[in-house]
């Protein structure tokens, strides 16, 4: 639960990984296309290796996943996930055509392997009703020609992360080699070890893997995150939706580049808003992205890290790792103290958790003591705090696109800020998180990814 103590009898935090944090998925929403792409393929994988015969499937979505489902494209990812493709390994451009071929045929081939009817509008419901577990819920049905019923309740929790309902949560069995599980803890295991945060966290990771490996992976994720920005510099026209919002970044880009790095004092503030705002673009147009922690805020980082390798002398791959493993450590103190999903926290357990990771990654790598970087991503954080999730016409666009921009910048603002101070501060990292989950707690359901308020009422859709 939210808010809850992570920390077992034993004293080892229930682990989360850098890759936990970091998945290659595509656009445009973790919660709302990734975590639902996944419930289905795991639903479709459990009945087929049931062995019964298969008459029919069926997925209601509620709450915030039916509000805001078409404009995320739930209903899309859901009929991938039936048919067995997953959101790491699907490639977006032949997304469009296996929809439109289930869709006129009426027949999935469900998990990959077992031919049914599909007749979308009588099989995937939307139920506007929410599930008492969380905002993001979906029921999965299967009918066998027996008469008999499996079913299964997924969430979404964020970040693309899915749980069953009602199961019980797996444990890994898994000891860390310092566990953590707040702010001052993290401290606390720094000052004891004389480590930085980035070396707390890559030790933890030789929980899962050798070191070498985790090099690779970071590798992997810089490069996807890069790969993103620089498809997103080259793509213009229109994004799918109905919003008739056109893509600005590549325009954005040949104006820049005539112009060369830094000519003006705000030209790196531009060139930051610019990447943020690529990757933005191409997760609203369902491209590929990685989640950071969530796609509806997965600008941010990339932006940062580009800021770092470009503008920071003596800057690289090995720095961009510390910046990533930094930033890692943070995310997962709001995943398991509050939550980094917007229909539960609203924009600001997306954006503003973004921010606040960025900020202590970039601090990191500026040479922050540990005091400095929790700094940062107190900074980070407070000044996102309240942010609400209002999406107009349900799509990651407006304002969420340009929102990425604001939290590139806001997050280079507060690693420069924490610098300049000892790390000594009057709110605390723990104390901001808490907030941010009390705040969530308290919004209203209508300023948390239902297109019910704000911007999105408010806003003439054209």
């Amino acid at each position: 639960m939210p808010g809850t103590d992570p920390l077992d009898e034993d004293g080892d935090a229930d682990p989360v990984s850098i890759l936990d944090l970091f998945t290659i998925g595509i656009g445009p929403s973790s919660s709302h296309t990734v975590g639902p792409m996944r419930a289905a393929r795991r639903f479709a994988t459990l009945a087929v290796q049931d062995g019964r015969g298969i008459e029919r499937v069926r997925c209601t979505l509620h709450g915030s996943l039916s509000l805001t489902g078409h404009g995320h494209a739930t209903d899309s990812a859901v009929l991938l996930g039936l048919s067995g493709w997953e959101p790491e390994t699907i490639d977006p451009d032949r997304a469009p055509a296996l929809l439109a071929a289930l869709r006129e045929t009426g027949r999935m081939t469900l998990d990959g392997q077992v031919d049914i009817a599909f007749d979308v509008p009588r099989d995937l419901i939307f139920d506007n009703d929410f599930l008492p577990e969380h905002p993001n819920g979906m029921i999965f049905e299967a009918v066998f020609a027996d008469g008999t019923r499996l079913a299964r309740r997924y969430l979404s929790i964020g970040g693309g992360a899915i749980v069953e309902a009602g199961a019980r949560p797996a444990r890994r069995n898994i000891r860390l080699p310092h566990p953590f599980g707040s702010g001052a803890e993290l401290l606390a295991v720094g000052a004891a070890r004389g480590l930085s945060i980035g070396a707390i966290v890559r030790a933890n990771e030789t929980a899962w893997r050798d070191p070498a490996e985790t090099d690779a992976q970071l590798d992997r994720i810089r490069a996807a995150m890069f790969g993103c920005i620089d498809r997103g510099l080259r793509c213009e026209g229109e994004l799918p939706g109905g919003l008739r919002v056109r893509r600005r970044a590549r325009a954005i880009h040949q104006a820049l580049t005539a112009r060369g790095h830094a000519v003006q004092p705000s030209d790196v503030f531009e060139w930051v808003s610019l990447w943020a705002l690529a990757v933005n673009e191409e997760n609203a147009a369902g491209g590929r992205v990685v989640t950071a922690p969530t796609n509806g805020a997965a600008g941010v980082i990339p932006a940062v890290m580009r800021y770092y390798e470009t503008f920071v002398p003596g800057a690289g791959a090995a720095g961009s790792r510390l910046l990533l493993a930094t930033a890692a450590a943070i995310g997962l103190l709001y995943k398991k103290r509050a939550s980094i999903s917007a229909a539960e926290m609203g924009c600001q357990g997306e954006v503003g958790v973004a921010c606040s990771m960025a900020a202590a990654g970039l601090a990191a790598v500026l040479g922050g003591t540990n005091a400095q970087i929790e700094n940062a991503a107190e900074i980070g954080m407070e000044h996102n705090l309240g942010l609400t999730c209002d999406p107009v016409g349900g799509l990651v666009q407006i304002p969420c696109i340009e929102r990425n921009t604001m939290g590139a910048i806001k997050a280079i603002n507060a690693a420069y800020l924490a610098l300049r101070g000892d790390g000594a501060h009057v709110v605390s990292l723990d104390a901001v998180i808490e907030t941010m989950r009390q705040t969530g707690e308290d919004m209203r359901s209508q300023y948390k990814e239902t297109s019910l308020g704000g911007l999105a009422v408010n806003v003439v859709e054209c």
